[in-house]
């Protein structure tokens, strides 16, 4: 598969520029209000930027490299007051750290309340070092709750009560305010624009804000349990229209969608485009092992289009991380190994993973992944990284955020490694051939696929076409 490049451009920022990347983010401070909301305190950004000015002759260097903002170490003081990289992508209006945090398996600790205290810590570790991205959906909650339909919203909640926590102890004297993106989950009953509204309010509702930083369609319109009846009809256009109309009214900054492929993403893009609104974002299954089945073709197109991609399963469910492959990262600290190399899977998920990880000899050859993995864990040997480390950095290096999942604050700041440096051209071919060599990709494990779901009735399967 060939590669796609970005040239890394070299550039000087004077101190003025530190100003503007104050003034970029226009994220609603997280503080509570009486009524139980939150507002955006548009003035916040003002201050920073006056705070900054102050400092205006520092001139700092940096790079502009896969769509992403590097600032080096002098830049940092300026924005963090710490002696650490910063490292920035723009998702429309919104800057961001060019990595994220995946909620998917947040669930509360307790069965009666929404709290969970490991969690906690996950939030103050992302809050005090600037890394505050979190991405979230309606449907998102306890797997069992959600089973009986009582999960539903439970993790937007549950970020909200965590992020609020958290900058209500700590301040919000940060460079960067804490954003959170959610997603609306398309479904036979919801059938006009004005759903997508009213789920919107909802979202917006539990995670008390007045504005939803980023608003997401969750996937195409594929749940159609009357298809075998020759009874389907998409309503993507109909959902377009939704979001749109979200936008229009203020109740959310930015729009994305989920799972598009090039074709569907130009009909959306032309669709909001009519009635004024910029696609923002679209979040695919991608990773060194997931290029294939049009994922590389879609993060080209969004590239060449000026739409961020954000990744899930960028570890590829951890195969990247060596934990099923038996796999010893030997730069990792050990006593944050057992966070970051535990598993929740299910045995059927386990199963396939362990596949991949080691091969059959059938369908996967014998040792499956591991020529992969050689060839990470000698460049991360090499610059004193983490598997995580390489794996996320490859795809910021190929233009896209990393969403992975995080259940710690160890794994968090592990994640947060994965910033302030760029592998070099040659160390991302060198990785790309090796895992173009398996002659396979990963497609998911147990029900988790990267391109269909089960939805109850049966499967129901998308392309990136």
């Amino acid at each position: 598969m060939a590669m796609n490049r970005s040239k890394t451009v070299t550039a000087m920022l004077i101190g003025f520029a530190v100003n503007s990347l104050a003034l970029i983010n226009s994220s609603c401070t997280w503080k509570r209000l009486s009524s139980a909301r939150l507002n955006c305190e548009k003035g916040r950004a003002g201050s920073i930027g006056n705070q900054m000015s102050r400092r205006s002759n520092m001139v700092m260097y940096g790079e502009v490299s896969g769509g992403s903002i590097l600032a080096t170490r002098e830049a940092s003081k300026v924005l963090q007051g710490r002696e650490s990289v910063q490292d920035l992508h723009k998702i429309g209006d919104l800057t961001v750290p060019s990595v994220g945090i995946g909620t998917i398996s947040w669930t509360s600790s307790k069965l009666n309340t929404i709290e969970n205290m490991e969690l906690q810590s996950l939030v103050d570790t992302a809050y005090q070092n600037n890394a505050a991205f979190f991405d979230t959906a309606e449907r998102y909650g306890s797997h069992l709750k959600t089973a009986v339909g009582l999960g539903w919203g439970e993790t937007e909640r549950l970020v909200e009560k965590l992020l609020h926590s958290t900058v209500e102890r700590s301040g919000d004297e940060h460079a960067l305010t804490p954003v959170v993106a959610t997603k609306f989950t398309p479904n036979p009953w919801r059938t006009g624009p004005s759903s997508v509204v009213d789920a919107c309010l909802k979202s917006c509702e539990r995670l008390g804000v007045e504005q939803i930083d980023l608003y997401q369609l969750h996937m195409p319109d594929i749940v159609q349990p009357f298809r075998f009846l020759g009874k389907s009809k998409a309503k993507d256009e109909i959902y377009w229209e939704g979001l749109a109309e979200c936008y229009n009214r203020g109740l959310v900054k930015n729009v994305g969608v989920s799972n598009y492929g090039p074709t569907l993403l130009g009909r959306c893009m032309e669709a909001l485009g009519k009635q004024g609104v910029p696609l923002a974002s679209n979040q695919i299954a991608f990773s060194l092992l997931g290029r294939h089945n049009g994922a590389q073709e879609t993060l080209d197109k969004c590239n060449e289009l000026g739409i961020q991609v954000l990744a899930y399963y960028p570890f590829a469910m951890g195969l990247l991380t060596g934990k099923y492959s038996g796999s010893i990262d030997k730069t990792r600290p050990q006593e944050i190994t057992p966070t970051l190399t535990s598993s929740k899977k299910t045995s059927l998920e386990l199963k396939d993973l362990q596949r991949y990880a080691k091969g059959d000899g059938v369908t996967i050859p014998s040792g499956g992944i591991s020529p992969v993995l050689d060839v990470m864990a000698s460049i991360a040997e090499k610059r004193g990284k983490t598997l995580s480390q390489v794996a996320l950095n490859y795809i910021i290096c190929k233009g896209a955020i990393p969403i992975p999942g995080s259940r710690t604050a160890a794994q968090v700041q592990d994640n947060i490694g994965a910033m302030g440096w760029r592998l070099s051209p040659e160390e991302v071919l060198a990785l790309e051939q090796e895992a173009d060599s398996l002659g396979f990709g990963f497609d998911g494990a147990g029900f988790k696929k990267t391109s269909e779901k089960f939805v109850g009735y049966g499967v129901e399967k998308w392309s990136l076409d």
